[in-house]
C-alpha cells in the first residue's frame, strides 16, 4: 500500500516472480496482456440456483495437495501431448484444485526450449477419468521463436533496466539480478527476451524490485512491472482479542503453532532483515496505542490469524499456497512509512506505521489484503500492470472485506470501505469505497477503454464495483449502519446475491479459471463460469453476474444489451490489416419498426496487441457515421471489448449497419472476432 503526495492507495505480484505488493500505488505501468478462451466446454453445472458441492473444490489435506502435486508432475508430458504443445514446451506444475466429482484443475507454467515462457502459463480440467475437458490459456499464441541467440549483449538490457529504476527513483548502479533469458508471450507475438531486476528503494522508502523485459533482438523494452506491489492483545484498531501465541519457558513469542506457525516479528524502523520475534515475559500484548510496539504487532498477529480461518473455512484453504505453511508479518517498518506490502521474496505482510508514526496500517481489511496477494500471486498470478493488475488489487480488496466480515469484531465491524481505520488521507476517510470507488477522486466506478492506463489501484474499482453490486445490489442502501448508494454505468438496477456467494465465485474463479494475463472481459468469463459450475447456468447467480459485469460496462444484461431487448450480431472474424485501409462487417436488421433508440448498444469483440492503433465506426442505413473509438497513441493495453451506446435516433431501425474498422499506426495487427447491436 504506497503512498503518494496527492492521494493514496492498497496492493501483489505477477506469476513466477519473487515480488512484494504494496497497499497504495507506485505508478500507472505498462499495458495489460492477453487473455484466451478455453478449449471445450465445461462440464454441466447443478440444477438452477442450488449450490453443487460436485462443482465446489474440495478441502484437501496438505499431504493430499501434495500427492496431486506429484501426479501431476509425473504425467506433465503426457499431458502437454495431449493438449498440443510443441516438442521444445515443457509443463511445470504449479498448483491443483480437486472438485467433489473429480474433476481436476491444474495450474501449470511452461518453458521452451530450456527457457521460462513469462505469460505461458494455462489451467488443465481433467475428468475423473483423467481425460482433458478444457485448457485456459494466458495466451493462445503459438510459441515459435525463430532464433534462440540474442543480438543484444545483456549489458544493454540492464542499462535500460537501470534507467527505467532511476526515474522511479532507485540510485542502484546495478542489476539486482542479471538479465536472463526468457521467452516474452504475455502480449502478441512470443519472442526471445530478457528479463532484468532492479532493486534498491522507490522514491517513499518501499523496496524496489524492478522487473524490465527487453526484446532480445531489437532492444525494445516490451514490459515493465514493479514487483513490490504495494495487505489476549490490546489492539489499537480491533479492541481485545485472543491471540495464539508460543510459551517457552517463562517466555511468550508471537508464534501461532496452530496456523502453521506464523510469526510476527517488530523492525523497530528497520528496512531490511527480519527483524527481531516480538517476546516478552507475559502474554498480554500491547496497550491498544502507539506508545508500546507491540500494539501494532497484536493487530497484524490477529490479522492474519482471522486471515488464515477466513480462507480455511470458507474455502478450505490451508495457507497461502495451501501447504499448511504460513507466511510472517514485520511490522514497524521504516520511519513514518505511510504502507504496507506483500513480498514474495520473503514470503512475509510488512507494515509501515503511517504518517507520524501515529497510524499503523495493521487494520483488519489491510491485513487481509496483504495476505490475499500472497494468495493470488500462488495462484491465477495476475500480472500486476494494466487491466491484470487491476484484477490483482481488486482481489485483495475484495477477500480483505470478505476477512472483516468474516470476523464479526464489534470494534471493527464489516463494510464496503477499504482502510477506514488507518486514516490514510488525514482527514478520516477510507482509502477505497467498493459501492462508488470514484468516490476517492481516481478509482474507476465501470470500465472503459483506457481503464488499463490508470494506476492499478484505481483500476481495481471496475472490480470492487462489480463485486459491490454483486454482493448487495444496486441503489441507497444501509448495511450495518454505514449508508452506501451504488450506481450502474447503464442506468439500470441489479439485485445482488448475497456476500457468500459472490465470494465463493470470485474465488473459484481466481482458482481454476484466471491466469497471468486476464482481463475484464476474462474475468466477466471466468465469474460466467464459476457462477454456471457452482450454482447452474439458468441460475439467478449466473445472470446476477451478467448483470454486475454490465452495470460496469463489461458485456451485456442477461436479457441481452440493457436489462432485456433484441440483439443482432455478426461473428464472423475479420483481419484488420496493420496501418491499412478500414474493414466493415455488416448486420441486416429487419422487422422492426420506427427509428433507431437513442440508446443503441454496440458490442465490439476485438483482438489487437496495440489498441490505440484503432479508430472504430458505427455506420447506419443512412450512411451517417456515429464515432465509438478514437486513436491513441498511448493506449497500448490489448483489444477492444467494449459496449458503446449511440444515440442513432436519426436513422430507421431496419436497414444494413456496418461496423467500420481502420489500424492507423504500424506494428501491431489484430482481428474483429465479432459485434453486436441491441435495440432495448
Amino acid at each position: 500500500m504506497r503512498s503518494s503526495s496527492s492521494r493514496r492507495r492498497t496492493s501483489h505480484t505477477p506469476s513466477r516472480r519473487a515480488a512484494a505488493v504494496a497497499l497504495v500505488g507506485v505508478s500507472a505501468l505498462l499495458a495489460a496482456a492477453v487473455q484466451s478462451g478455453a478449449a471445450s466446454a465445461a462440464p454441466a453445472g447443478p440444477a438452477a440456483g442450488k449450490f453443487d458441492p460436485a462443482h465446489a473444490a474440495m478441502k484437501l489435506s496438505p499431504s493430499q495437495r501434495a500427492e496431486l502435486m506429484r501426479d501431476a508432475d509425473a504425467a506433465k508430458a503426457d499431458t502437454a501431448r495431449a493438449i498440443g504443445l510443441g516438442a521444445q514446451e515443457k509443463l511445470v506444475v504449479k498448483d491443483v484444485v480437486k472438485d467433489g466429482d473429480g474433476t481436476l484443475h491444474t495450474r501449470y507454467e511452461r518453458t521452451y526450449a530450456g527457457l521460462p515462457v513469462l505469460g505461458g502459463d494455462l489451467v488443465v480440467d481433467t475428468s475423473k477419468s483423467g481425460t482433458p475437458q478444457k485448457v485456459v490459456k494466458a495466451t493462445q499464441a503459438a510459441l515459435k521463436v525463430a532464433s534462440l541467440t540474442p543480438a543484444i549483449a545483456p549489458a544493454k538490457a540492464e542499462k535500460q533496466a537501470l534507467s527505467v529504476a532511476r526515474a522511479a527513483g532507485s540510485s542502484k548502479t546495478g542489476a539486482d539480478q542479471a538479465p536472463r533469458k526468457v521467452i516474452w508471450a504475455a502480449s502478441g507475438k512470443p519472442v526471445l527476451a530478457y528479463e532484468t531486476v532492479v532493486g534498491g528503494f522507490q522514491d517513499d522508502g518501499t523496496p524496489n524490485e524492478l522487473h524490465v523485459i527487453t526484446d532480445a533482438a531489437t532492444g525494445k523494452e516490451l514490459y515493465r512491472y514493479q514487483g513490490v506491489e504495494t495487505g489476549i492483545g490490546n489492539t489499537q484498531y480491533s479492541g481485545q482479542v485472543t491471540l495464539t501465541t508460543t510459551q517457552s519457558g517463562s517466555t511468550y513469542t508471537l508464534n501461532d503453532g496452530s496456523r502453521g506457525g506464523h510469526k510476527t516479528y517488530n523492525l523497530n524502523r528497520g528496512t531490511s532483515g527480519t527483524g527481531t520475534l516480538f517476546s516478552q515475559s507475559n502474554d498480554t500484548w500491547g496497550n491498544g496505542t502507539t506508545s508500546n510496539a507491540a500494539t501494532a504487532g497484536a493487530d497484524a498477529h490477529y490479522g492474519a490469524a482471522v486471515t488464515w480461518d477466513f480462507y480455511k473455512n470458507a474455502f478450505g484453504r490451508s495457507g497461502i499456497r495451501n501447504d499448511g505453511k504460513a507466511a510472517y508479518s514485520r511490522v514497524h517498518y521504516g520511519n513514518a512509512y505511510v504502507n504496507a506490502f506483500w513480498d514474495d521474496g520473503c514470503f512475509c505482510m510488512t507494515y509501515g506505521d503511517g504518517s507520524g508514526n501515529a497510524d499503523p496500517l495493521t487494520s483488519l481489511d489491510v491485513a487481509g489484503h496483504e495476505m490475499s496477494h500472497g494468495v493470488t500471486s500462488n495462484t491465477a498470478g495476475l500480472n500486476y500492470s494494466g487491466e491484470s493488475g487491476g484484477l490483482n488489487e481488486a482481489t485483495s480488496d475484495i477477500f480483505g472485506t470478505g476477512v472483516e466480515f468474516y470476523a464479526n469484531n464489534a470494534s471493527d465491524p464489516g463494510d464496503y470501505l477499504i482502510g477506514e481505520k488507518i486514516d490514510i488521507n488525514g482527514d478520516g476517510t477510507p482509502l477505497r469505497y467498493m459501492d462508488k470507488p470514484s468516490k476517492d477522486g481516481g478509482s474507476a466506478d465501470s470500465w472503459y477503454s483506457g481503464v488499463g492506463n490508470l494506476d492499478v489501484h484505481y483500476s481495481s474499482g471496475v472490480a470492487n464495483h462489480f463485486f459491490y453490486l454483486l454482493s448487495e445490489g444496486s441503489g441507497a442502501k444501509v448495511i450495518g449502519g454505514v449508508s452506501y448508494n451504488s450506481p450502474t454505468s447503464d442506468g439500470l438496477p441489479v439485485t445482488g446475491i448475497g456476500r457468500d456467494k459472490a465470494l465463493q465465485i470470485w474465488y473459484r474463479a481466481l482458482t481454476t479459471k484466471f491466469t497471468s494475463t486476464t482481463n475484464y472481459a476474462g474475468a466477466r468469463t471466468g465469474t460466467l463460469a464459476a457462477a454456471g459450475e457452482l450454482y447452474g447456468t439458468t441460475s439467478a447467480e449466473y445472470k446476477a453476474v451478467q448483470d454486475a459485469w454490465a452495470a460496469v460496462a463489461v458485456g451485456s444484461r442477461s436479457g441481452g444489451g440493457g436489462g432485456g431487448g433484441t440483439s443482432y450480431e455478426n461473428t464472423t472474424p475479420v483481419s484488420i490489416p496493420d496501418n491499412g485501409p478500414a474493414i466493415t462487417s455488416s448486420i441486416t436488421v429487419s422487422g422492426r419498426t420506427g427509428n433507431a433508440p437513442s440508446n443503441l448498444q454496440v458490442t465490439v469483440d476485438i483482438t489487437h496487441t496495440w489498441r490505440g492503433d484503432l479508430v472504430i465506426d458505427l455506420v447506419g442505413p443512412s450512411g451517417t457515421s456515429y464515432r465509438l473509438k478514437n486513436f491513441s497513441s498511448s493506449d497500448s493495453a490489448d483489444d477492444v471489448k467494449a459496449t458503446y451506446t449511440v444515440n442513432a435516433s436519426s436513422e430507421t431501425a431496419n436497414g444494413t449497419w456496418k461496423l467500420k474498422v481502420q489500424d492507423q499506426a504500424a506494428q501491431d495487427v489484430g482481428t474483429l472476432n465479432s459485434w453486436k447491436l441491441t435495440f432495448p
